[in-house]
Order: C-alpha cells, then structure tokens, then sequence
C-alpha cells in the first residue's frame, strides 16, 4: 500500500496509522523491553514480540539477574499476553555460541577484556534478529535500550539516553547507518529509570518490579574464569607473577583469572608499594604487575572503527572529539587520527588507566550528545 506522504508522522516516523504499522520488539524478559512493547500495543501498534534463546535452558533457569534466561523468555510470554500481542522465541543459541561466546573466550584466553554485549548487539541482535523483523514485514524493530535515534540533516543520528546513567550508547557504538534506519529506541528520552518502572507498572505488567540485569547472561554471578574453563578445558594453566623487571614475585592458577588494571587477589603481600596488572604475556603464562603510574595510556590504536560522522572518516587527518574506553567512565577529551576507513590512533588529552586490548573506544561530538562511532582497542 503507498504511503499518504501527506499524512502526519506516527511517533515511529511513519505517515500511516500505527494499527497499519508492524513493529518487531526485540524481548528480553526485563522491564525495559516489555515496557516499550506495551507502550507501543496501547498506542494501537502491530507489535510482534521476539525473544532469542541464546544459550541452554537448564542452565539459564538456575540464574536469575541475566538477560535471556529461560525465566526471562517466560516473563517475556506473560507480558505479551497481558497486552494481547503475539510473541515468539527463536533458538539462536548456535549463532550465539559461533558469533560471541567463541570470541569471548578465545579474546580472554589471548590477555584481551572483551565486551560481548556489543558483539550480541552487532553481530545477533541487529543483524540476525533485524532480518528476522524484515522477514516478517515489520517497518521497523524496537528494543528497550537506552539511547536516542534522532533525526538530523542527513538522516537518522544516533544520540546517548537522557539519561546519563542508563545510558547504553557504549554499548551500541558498532550500529551502522543502515540498521540505524531501521532500528527504533523508545526509551531513550525518559530521564530515570523510575519512569520505566511506573509505565510498567501502569500497563499492569508482571515484571514492573524485576530486578535489572547486571551479569553477562552467560557468566553466572560474574565469574569470566570459570565459564572461560568450561569453554576451553586446560585454559587456567598456572605460571609466574613477575615484576616489569622480570623478577619473580609469586605464582597464579592461570592468566584468565586476571585483568589489566587489577591490584586485589594478586597474593603477592608484604610489598612497600602496591602493584597493579600492567600486563599479561600468554604465551609466557606469566601476569607482570607494577606501579599504577604504569597504567597510565594516552596513545590508544584502534581497528574495526565504525564512523557514524557526516563525513567520511578518512577525509579528515584529525577529529576532535569526546571519548569513552569504559561504558562507565565520562568521555574525555581526545583527538582521533584515521589510518584508514577502519583503523586510527586515538590521543587521550589526559591519560586514563586501565586501557586494555579487547575494550571499545566510543566517540562523542563534544558539541551536543550525538555518538559518532567507535573502535576496537588491541594491541598495536
């Protein structure tokens, strides 16, 4: 059917009546989602809720305060019943397992910290589960992130929560222009979490007082070692702890067990000075620790840069702009240099410590909340 291009705007940006819109929400089973699921069947939407199974069933219903869990995809039923939309689970566990888990520990296993909600979102949520809502003719997908989608000169930009605590955009850096375009975050523009607890509650859903994730759904009660174990048998070999002078301070049970930037756990005490994690050589099995001034970074390189800029990113010799190497620190001051369409150096004005291969480095306009991209962090 065309579109009356006289027609007003819905509030998802389409000159037709919202009951002549389809919109796939992606479900988690937490309150976030379901709320922007509800909101939108009320406002006389076509919603379709999907809820991926990342990972096994019994295992997931042992643990609560992770996303996608099988409790989670039964909350996530209960709410599309409540408010009369139909709802389906799809096993994406094998895609998950190949696309993120794999990566995650095979990354931990080489010294890096990775961040596998951004690879879920890049490489399952918006890629996988968005052809799956093309497929079913939905105009567009909705999720319960906390960011804004806005409209600018060129198209849709995308622009970090109202929210500065909520805010998701660390996590979303790797979006492209063509996702974005299709991609809808209603919550975004609410400026606490309480706002979403009290729609939830209004819409009477069962999940309005559930507790919000904090795990990564796949590492129970935050425990990267042992899922990094389990994964990948024999991992957790032991070795040296040594100092950067390569003097033998002590032993560890394996490199996995720790992360840059660590000083507790080390089982090195009795020292004058406290030694953080400066380093970790795999390939020695060895953890090398020093003084925190030698955390300290201002040269970061980057690779697999996503530009959301309106120029190209290699057009310029230098960007100036705000930057965030950890999803709760405030951007920082920094410049950016391309070396390609996908890779740069990134100066920090201040040093920040704590900077491992396997993070993110997000960019921000210092001039107003829009988010112009991001990059991987490794080794150089």
């Amino acid at each position: 059917m065309a579109l009356d291009t006289d027609a007003p705007l819905n509030s998802l940006g389409f000159a037709k009546p919202p009951a002549q819109t389809r919109v796939v929400v992606a479900m988690s089973g937490g309150v976030d989602s379901s709320v922007v699921a509800a909101q939108l069947a009320e406002e006389g939407y076509d919603v379709v809720g999907v809820t991926l199974q990342l990972y096994d069933h019994g295992a997931a219903l042992a643990k609560k305060g992770a996303c996608c869990a099988g409790l989670d995809i039964h909350d996530a039923r209960r709410v599309a019943e409540t408010m009369g939309f139909p709802h389906y689970v799809l096993d994406y566990e094998n895609v998950f397992k190949d696309a993120v888990i794999d990566e995650f520990a095979d990354s931990y296993l080489a010294g890096a910290t990775p961040v596998p909600c951004i690879r879920c979102n890049e490489r399952v949520k918006f890629k996988d589960l968005l052809e799956t809502a093309r497929d079913l003719e939905a105009d567009c997908m909705a999720t319960g992130h906390y960011i804004q989608r806005k409209t600018g000169a060129l198209g849709p930009e995308l622009h970090a929560a109202a929210d500065a605590i909520r805010d998701q955009s660390y996590f979303l850096f790797s979006t492209t222009p063509e996702q974005l375009d299709y991609l809808r975050f209603p919550l975004g523009h609410l400026t606490t979490k309480a706002e979403t607890r009290a729609l939830a509650a209004r819409y009477g859903l069962p999940v309005a007082d559930k507790p919000d994730s904090q795990d990564i759904c796949f590492v129970p009660n935050g425990n990267y070692a042992a899922v990094i174990e389990k994964l990948r048998p024999g991992a957790a070999e032991p070795g040296e702890i040594v100092d950067v002078s390569g003097r033998v301070l002590g032993t560890h049970k394996g490199v996995i067990h720790y992360t840059i930037g660590q000083r507790r756990g080390l089982g090195i005490g009795g020292l004058e000075d406290p030694l953080y994690v400066v380093r970790l050589d795999v390939d020695a099995k060895r953890v090398i620790v020093g003084p925190k001034e030698m955390l300290s970074t201002r040269i970061v390189p980057l690779r697999e840069i996503n530009w959301l800029g309106d120029a190209p990113f290699d057009s310029a010799a230098e960007w100036h702009v705000t930057v965030k190497v950890r999803s709760t620190r405030p951007p920082r001051e920094a410049v950016i240099r391309p070396l390609s369409a996908t890779t740069a150096t990134v100066e920090l004005l201040t040093p920040e410590e704590g900077i491992s291969p396997g993070q993110a480095c997000v960019f921000y306009d210092p001039a107003s909340t829009r988010v112009l991209g991001g990059g991987w962090i490794w080794k150089g």
